[in-house]
């Protein structure tokens, strides 16, 4: 793996981290969330974490613990761009034969990093209904791949031209992300998002059918689904735990709602490196093939 993709995701959370320390001091003090349509959480907070009005950041640990999200999206991102450039061999593992779709997984990441991390830090009606709304997203993508690893590369157009399913699926992970996000009110995300997360279990469960296209030792590695469901399971009962108010103290450092930031962010990383895990034939790359 060359170096710079583990370089640039650590870069780029040292240049936010930076910019984020930065703004927190040149505001203190200052209500920039003013004139903004405050939420719910403002007033009565769900979470444990004490609250103050008049800082950039309202909520600290919740917010800078979304880092995590644009931690795990840069990596994805720096392996798409790596898949992308490299000419010296082709496999037929979904994600990394097709770069775009691990792009696209790192930037809804990004997404859901930057919606939270402004939600928890102005406590406002948009963020949170951003928040909500970017919370599918990277479920939405993974859903995708899903569909990308057992539908067709390409639909015919003609008896000589033929046009590739991602962008297709992309286009779809976009529309429905925009749609979720504006009937974010309309709908319980109670019941939406785990919806979503069923569904993609539901796909991991239908890798472990043997086919005879495929042998067993070709299936994903089970590892990265058993850390991913392991991560998920925990970052809810830090979540439950931080909406009972049992789990540390206002002030803390650690918060129960930040510890499920870290452990979504990590469920979604080892679900991506579940998908490029899947073993495969290794040949000469051939793009016209």
């Amino acid at each position: 793996m060359p170096w710079w993709v583990h370089a640039a995701p650590l870069l780029s959370m040292a240049g936010l981290m930076f910019i984020l320390v930065w703004a927190q001091d040149y505001y203190r003090g200052q209500n920039v969330w003013e004139h903004w349509i405050e939420s719910h959480d403002l007033r009565n907070s769900n979470y444990t974490e004490r609250i103050d009005p008049s800082d950039l950041l309202r909520t600290r640990a919740n917010t800078w613990s979304n880092l995590a999200y644009f931690f795990v999206g840069m990596y994805a991102i720096c392996l798409g761009i790596r898949d992308l450039i490299s000419t010296k061999t082709s496999t037929t593992n979904y994600v990394i034969s097709t770069p775009a779709v691990s792009l696209l997984f790192g930037a809804t990441c990004c997404y859901l990093g930057f919606s939270s991390g402004l939600f928890h830090a102005s406590l406002t009606r948009f963020g949170q209904q951003l928040d909500v709304g970017s919370m599918y997203a990277p479920l939405l993508a993974c859903i995708a791949i899903n569909l990308g690893r057992y539908l067709p590369s390409h639909l015919r157009t003609s008896s000589t031209q033929r046009f590739p399913v991602w962008p297709l699926l992309a286009v779809a992970v976009v529309l429905a992300s925009y749609l979720l996000f504006l009937y974010k009110w309309s709908m319980s995300a109670g019941q939406v998002l785990p919806l979503h997360i069923v569904i993609v279990v539901v796909f991991a469960l239908v890798d472990q059918i043997p086919r005879g296209d495929r042998p067993t030792r070709t299936r994903p590695q089970r590892r990265w689904l058993l850390i991913a469901f392991v991560a998920l399971v925990l970052g809810v009962l830090f979540r439950q735990l931080d909406v009972a108010g049992k789990f540390g103290n206002p002030d803390d450092w650690i918060q129960g709602h930040a510890i499920w930031h870290l452990l979504t962010a990590g469920s979604l990383g080892a679900i991506y490196l579940y998908y490029r895990s899947e073993n495969s034939t290794v040949r000469s790359r051939n793009r016209n093939a």
